[in-house]
Formats: C-alpha cells, sequence, structure tokens
C-alpha cells in the first residue's frame, strides 16, 4: 500500500528541498502549451516489487502464482489470532540486495510499522510496513532515452511490507469473494524523489527499474501478474516554481499505461487550473480501455494511518558484515554491462542499451559473440539479435529462454556467413528455417543446396548472358543510367536463386557493362 506522504513536500528534508525545483523539464517538448502559458509536469513513483522468495514476509506459506484460492494462506496469514509473524530472512537479503542495485544507502536499523486501515482482503485490519525507519535508503537510478539523453532519479526509501490479499466482485451479483493467497506476500516500495517530467520518462524509469530488480533477481517484474506495478503521482506547475497539488494514479501495470495515464493526468489538471478551478489532491484509477483516469477516493495524509511500531516485531538489525557479504554477490548491472560492450565489442550506445536491457539478451549476445574467446564480428551479432532473432521471438510471443535456436546455432549461421558459404540474404531464408526446425545452418545449407556461388566463371557466364537478353537495359547503363546496374544484379540474383556471391556479381557487372 502507498504511503500518503511519500512526497509530500511537507516531509522533504532541508537538503533536498532545492533539488525538488532544480529541474525546469527534460527539454521544452516535456512542457505543455496551455491557453495562458506553459505547464511543468512533476511526477514522482511508487513501485511496489514483489520480493523473489519461496515464502511470504512473515509466514512459511507459498508465494507461487495462482493455484486454487486460499490455497497458500496460513494461519498467520489469515490472522488468526493468537498468531505471531516471524521475518522472513530471505526477504530482507532480497531487499538489501536491491539497495545495493540502486546505489542506496543500506540502514543496518530498521522498524516495522502498523498502518492502519481497513479493507476486505486485510484480514488483520493493518498492514504490517515501514515507514520512519525503513530497511534501505536515498539512492539513485540512471535513465536513458530513445533520443539517446539521460536523466537521473534520486530514490528516496525502499521499505518492505506486506501484500493484500484480492476481492473478488464479478462472481456472484450479491456476494464478494476473499482470496487471501497474496495476503503477506513480500513487497518492497520503491519510493522515487519527483525527478520525472514526463510520460515517456515515467516509463523509461520504470523499464530501467525492472530492468536492474530482473539482473539483481530480486523480483521477476512481471507486469502482467501483478509482481510489479507502479503508484504514479502528477502533478503540474508553472516551470520553475512550487510544486502543484498531486493526484495519485494507483496500481498502473504497464509501461504503456503509466505513459498514457501520465499524459492524460496532466493535461487534466491544466485544463482545470487554466479554466481558475484547483486541483483536488486524491487517488485515482486509470481505465487503460478508455485512456482516462477517473476519481477513486480523497488521498489520505500519513497521520490518518496512525502508524505506530509493530508490537510483534523486534527491530531488524543487520551487521555491515551482512551488507557486504551481499554486495560481494552482486552481479554486473545493466549500465555497467553495456560501458563493457562498448568499450570491449566497440558497439555503439544504441545497440549496447538494446543488447543489456534484458539480462537473458545480453548473457545470449555474449555467448554468440564470444564463445570461448572465438571473437565473432560484434557488430554483425548485435544486428542479428536486435533484428531477425527478436522479430521471430515477438511473432511467435516466445522469451529467449524458449528460442528454439540456441546462441551456438546462430554463432554457427554467422560463421557461414563469414566463411562466404552462405549470402547474407540467404542466410535470412536459412534462420526462419532453423527458427521452425530447430535444425543448424549448416544441415539446413547442405540439404538445399544452399551454398554460395562463388566460382567467377561461373558468375561470368550468367552476367554474360543476361547482358545478352537484355540489350536496351545494358544500353541505357552506358549512356550514363548507372542505376540500372541493380536491375542487372536482381537478375543476376534471381537466375542463381540468390545463391551468387553479391561482391562477385557487382564487380563483374561493372567491368562488363562499362566495356
Amino acid at each position: 500500500m502507498s504511503d500518503a506522504t511519500d512526497t509530500a513536500d511537507e516531509n522533504i528534508p532541508e537538503h533536498l528541498v532545492a533539488h525538488f525545483t532544480s529541474r525546469v523539464g527534460h527539454n521544452s517538448d516535456d512542457l505543455i502549451e496551455g491557453e495562458t502559458g506553459p505547464w511543468e509536469i512533476v511526477i514522482g513513483m511508487e513501485v511496489h516489487a514483489q520480493v523473489i522468495s519461496e515464502s511470504k514476509l512473515f509466514s512459511g506459506a507459498s508465494t507461487e502464482f495462482g493455484g486454487e484460492p486460499n490455497s497458500h494462506v496460513s494461519l498467520v496469514d489469515a490472522a488468526m489470532p493468537g498468531m505471531l509473524p516471524v521475518l522472513n530472512i530471505a526477504a530482507v537479503r532480497q531487499a538489501v540486495r536491491t539497495g545495493l542495485g540502486l546505489e542506496a544507502a543500506i540502514n543496518l536499523r530498521s522498524v516495522f510499522d502498523r498502518k492502519n486501515y481497513f479493507y476486505a482482503d486485510l484480514p488483520q485490519g493493518y498492514q504490517i510496513s515501514q515507514f520512519s525507519d525503513p530497511i534501505v535508503g536515498e539512492g539513485r537510478v540512471s535513465v536513458d532515452l530513445e533520443d539517446g539523453e539521460s536523466f537521473e532519479v534520486g530514490i528516496v526509501r525502499i521499505h518492505l511490507e506486506q501484500d493484500a490479499g484480492k476481492s473478488i466482485h464479478d462472481r456472484h451479483p450479491t456476494q464478494t469473494y476473499i482470496d487471501l493467497n497474496r495476503s503477506g506476500v513480500a513487497l518492497m516500495e520503491i519510493v522515487s524523489k519527483p525527478d520525472i517530467r514526463s510520460g515517456e520518462e515515467a516509463a523509461a524509469y520504470l523499464a530501467k527499474l525492472r530492468s536492474i530488480l530482473r539482473y539483481l533477481g530480486t523480483c521477476d517484474g512481471n507486469m502482467q501478474e501483478g509482481s510489479m506495478r507502479a503508484d504514479v503521482n502528477v502533478s503540474v506547475r508553472r516551470p520553475g516554481e512550487d510544486l502543484g497539488t498531486r493526484c495519485e494514479i494507483k496500481n498502473v501495470n504497464s509501461l504503456r499505461s503509466v505513459r498514457e495515464a501520465v499524459d492524460y493526468e496532466a493535461r487534466r489538471q491544466v485544463e482545470i487550473l487554466e479554466e481558475g478551478g484547483e486541483i483536488d489532491q486524491e487517488t485515482r484509477l486509470f481505465d487503460a480501455d478508455r485512456g482516462e483516469t477517473r476519481s477513486m477516493r480523497s488521498k489520505e495524509e500519513a497521520h490518518d494511518y496512525r502508524y505506530f511500531p509493530d508490537p510483534d516485531l523486534l527491530p531488524v538489525v543487520i551487521e555491515q558484515s551482512f551488507v557486504d557479504e551481499i554486495k560481494a554477490s552482486l552481479p554486473e548491472l545493466p549500465d555497467a554491462k553495456a560501458a563493457r560492450f562498448a568499450s570491449e565489442f566497440g558497439l555503439n550506445a544504441y545497440d549496447a542499451g538494446v543488447l543489456v536491457a534484458e539480462r537473458e539478451t545480453a548473457e545470449f549476445y555474449e555467448a554468440v559473440v564470444d564463445p570461448d574467446g572465438a571473437r565473432r564480428d560484434p557488430k554483425i551479432a548485435a544486428n542479428w539479435i536486435s533484428g531477425d532473432f527478436f522479430r521471430r521471438l515477438n511473432a511467435d510471443d516466445l522469451e529467449i529462454a524458449d528460442s528454439p535456436v540456441s546462441a551456438s546455432q546462430l554463432g554457427g549461421l554467422l560463421d557461414l556467413i563469414a566463411d562466404g558459404t552462405i549470402s547474407g540474404k540467404i542466410a535470412k531464408d536459412v534462420f526462419d528455417e532453423m527458427f521452425d526446425s530447430g535444425n543448424d545452418a549448416a544441415d539446413i545449407v547442405e540439404a538445399k543446396g544452399l551454398k554460395q556461388i562463388s566460382d567467377s566463371g561461373e558468375i561470368s557466364a550468367i552476367v554474360d548472358q543476361i547482358i545478352a537478353d537484355n540489350p536496351a537495359q545494358a544500353d541505357e547503363y552506358r549512356g550514363g543510367n548507372t542505376k540500372v546496374a541493380g536491375w542487372f544484379t536482381g537478375q543476376v540474383m534471381k537466375a542463381t536463386q540468390g545463391k551468387a556471391n553479391p561482391q562477385m556479381v557487382n564487380q563483374l557487372l561493372q567491368e562488363k557493362l562499362g566495356g
């Protein structure tokens, strides 16, 4: 559950106040031009990330997704009288790991509080969360945009808390069903500073955060299953002026929805202000089908929740050696990996960014380009993975782990291109055959007789014949229209079923047409 004061300016430490007014739009395109002048969008986000762990935050019940309703529920999760919570140390470890991945301060002492409110699917009548003493303090995330620009989002804190259950209203006309399978599942609430200035930036930040957590192995980032969702706080102001009244858009669960929700909400607020109205601080829902936000409830403040330290849980005290041990086990994260890909493989920033966005893609790329030190062309490998390989995965709705073409097999295909066995054009057909059959490239090329024709004598004879059969086009070329050469190349490739060596074809055509 979100903390109503997460980005409230009254809770901003004095040393951070200047930060809140220091950024006036990422660029002028981010400003909204209203009837009375420009408006700046200010966005802070609270991302709820489900911790990867086998059991819940305070019980041994399973965290497995799905299952029959109420099949993953312990007496603690159901709040039976006399049941006491026992902290899952695996969840603590994952929160610390996440904090280190976000370059954040780790608090060696943190406290669990009770956040008091009533929901039908919250059997305790309160949520065990962290408020004044979270386990992770301030950090940062560097975010890259598609235009190559970068910006930084500050992290206020990360705290651990329980998830609620699920209320089901559409199975019976007069009854509501309750499923407590998610009740007590460990969440990390990652609270950002309001450093975001557009829907595009908000989506890019969420994508980068998701990527880092997946690299760390602390959250699977599966937004469709609800294991990662965002509360988006949106306000508008005149550039450089004080923060405006914000509205929180609750539980947005896709990058596209984040972008659309911000764009709609910001324009809604601008229209109200320009007509002389005021923004009501409230929680809103985003209707993805209609592309609009609508009011859910008035926004509570922290004091409405009556936070107090949970009397059943002692403060969490960890040793620095515990933190150091986790830090030593961190993997290479996306930014560091992109920098290494640029320096080691000579990739440009765009290619490196695409390849490191997902850990599985980066590992696949390295397995293709550098198996056992046998370096293949890094740029060609990058083009194939971000091009044809992604095209087929998307068309077949597959993840890399389910790809019928392994890194070794794709590498084998690139080897056939590199040694001249097949042309790049033939390689695309071979790749599709590999994807459909799972067979190796060499076997497909051999079985279908697709080896490239690199015999100059054979190609020369074909070129001669085509020029002889098409004297008008030959005269046109010799008359100065050199673009006709492309037509001749196509005829040669057609005659050889795409197997002629393109470089040799072009060279011979120039010699023979020129003569």
